[in-house]
């Protein structure tokens, strides 16, 4: 698979930081929740505090669920796209996330993961299940539809494309590899690059968790 690179970066300069914001749909007249308050300089992740990513967010996990970001209040929600035959990038966030739940120790419980596939055509539930199951049994994965996929993709502002292969079924995705990070009430609050490590994140959500 051909990674995407993020168009945000992890260390934005001023006009940058301006951009990410208006790129993210930041709403400036909502000043509880902009990047002026007193804790957002201790994040190591891009703020994107008042994005409005996932408002409408209701797909099918594994088990046939249908769950909403509101399902999950009380807890910080990171949500990220891939895929199971994904051969590099996609096991690597997996194994950071497990990782992060792992460095979190008690306040494990209150991180949820969910992994969205950007390929339902091969990611069938019972895949999803043992691919989830092999890095921890209560991260989620939810299996949209065609049409639905490309919706989620657009409200997470997350690109996504087929690449074909020799053969009709040996086809790779190319897809953005960012994490979402939503606090306890369901808000958008930070992005993280492909290749942040697990203490970095795991240090942020302890600060998300501070404010609860």
């Amino acid at each position: 698979m051909t990674q995407r690179l993020s168009p945000v970066p992890s260390q934005p300069t001023s006009s940058r930081r301006r951009f990410v914001q208006i790129a993210f749909g930041c709403v400036a007249g909502v000043p509880a929740l902009m990047a002026c308050s007193p804790d957002v300089a201790k994040f190591k992740s891009t703020d994107v505090t008042g994005a409005t990513f996932a408002e409408n967010l209701r797909l099918k996990d594994q088990y046939g669920s249908v769950r909403t970001l509101k399902d999950f209040n009380g807890k910080i929600v990171v949500v990220f796209f891939g895929y199971t035959q994904c051969p590099d990038v996609c096991p690597t966030s997996m194994a950071t996330m497990a990782e992060v739940k792992r460095l979190l120790g008690a306040q494990g419980d209150l991180l949820q993961v969910l992994f969205i596939t950007v390929d339902p055509e091969r990611d069938t539930q019972p895949l999803l299940k043992e691919y989830m199951a092999s890095f921890d049994p209560g991260f989620l994965a939810l299996r949209p539809g065609p049409d639905e996929l490309k919706s989620v993709a657009a409200d997470f502002k997350s690109y996504f494309k087929k690449v074909p292969g020799s053969t009709p079924t040996s086809y790779t995705m190319d897809h953005s590899a960012g994490k979402y990070i939503f606090d306890t009430e369901g808000r958008a609050r930070l992005f993280s690059p492909y290749g942040t490590d697990a203490i970095t994140i795991a240090s942020d959500i302890k600060i998300l968790l501070s404010a609860v």
